[in-house]
């Protein structure tokens, strides 16, 4: 099963700075067509269990989202375009 993610919710409502983390994940189910919003630690568990998560841009391009440690040990998301990291997320509308 694979999800696409629509929007982001970032821990105080600072969209885009890089520095602060990405608190929930707004996303569509592919098979069901489910709207839904996922915590930060519900995506992460998902995607290391198996799960396809992804972000579409305007052109069509597809960024798959993989799961990273920073340098203290905390694990976040990250969108991954031919085995290029880059900033998808934070590029993403805030979600309501």
């Amino acid at each position: 099963m694979s999800v696409k993610i629509t929007c982001i919710n970032k821990d105080n409502g600072d969209h885009y700075d890089p520095y602060l983390s990405i608190a929930n994940f707004g996303r569509i189910d592919e098979k069901t067509q489910k709207i839904g919003k996922s915590h930060l630690s519900e995506m992460i568990d998902w995607v290391e269990k198996g799960g396809l998560a992804y972000t579409r841009d305007s052109y069509g391009v597809v960024a798959k989202l993989v799961v990273r440690v920073s340098k203290y040990g905390n694990k976040y998301l990250q969108t991954v375009i031919d085995g290029r990291e880059t900033n998808n997320l934070l590029s993403l509308k805030e979600c309501l």
